[in-house]
């Protein structure tokens, strides 16, 4: 039977993977996930194929996200070995994931405080959610070194995270009790200096279509 789901016991048992230490969300960091061999292939790709990023339930502040987004194209060779490199990592079937999608940060770009998950009360919940559901575990993987600034901010647990090259932060949408965890709250923060990539990997509740 395909599983949809992955544990804190499943991704501890990944040689190099570190828990981060807070009791408000299931959160891991593992380095080195990536080589500099993949990074620059992935990077090149985002570079040729950008478009400026969306976000769901706009707010009306246009500066809200200003970074670049790429969409990986699923079916070719080195995307579909990385869908189930995080897929054999995770334990979670490659049915239930999003299209991984890339992300390019110029200086002063920046996505604000959010979570990956879909608000339950927003305006375009059932148009996200109604087939695949919620989001539960987001697979996020740094493609380069920024020379300043850049991290992502957990504000909620007090957590800054530095891009590093391949190196992949995890995290679970969700309480234990299986509702969303404000607790993701995350900030992409503004790169200063330099440009910032990353890939990220969505999974759902249920199939994706």
């Amino acid at each position: 039977m395909a599983s949809s789901e992955t544990s804190s016991e499943r991704l501890l048992s990944v040689p190099g993977i570190m828990r981060v230490p807070t009791p408000r969300l299931e959160m891991f960091v593992l380095r080195n996930f990536l080589s500099d061999e993949e990074c620059a292939s992935l990077i090149a790709r985002i570079d040729r194929d950008r478009r400026p990023s969306t976000i769901a339930d706009g707010n009306g502040d246009n500066y809200f996200r200003t970074s670049e987004t790429c969409d990986l194209p699923m079916q070719e060779p080195d995307v579909v070995a990385l869908d189930e490199r995080l897929s054999q990592l995770s334990g979670i079937d490659r049915q239930f994931g999003e299209p991984i999608q890339g992300q390019r940060y110029e200086p002063g770009q920046e996505f604000k405080a959010h979570t990956d998950y879909f608000d339950p009360h927003g305006a375009d919940f059932r148009r996200y959610c109604n087939v695949a559901g919620q989001r539960t575990w987001t697979f996020m993987a740094y493609l380069n070194d920024v020379e300043a600034g850049g991290a992502t901010r957990f504000k909620v647990i007090d957590k800054m995270i530095q891009p590093e090259r391949g190196k992949l932060v995890c995290w679970n949408n969700r309480r234990p009790d299986g509702s969303v965890n404000p607790a993701t709250l995350h900030h992409a923060m503004k790169v200063r200096k330099g440009l910032k990539y990353v890939i990220t990997k969505w999974y759902r509740e249920r199939p994706w279509v």
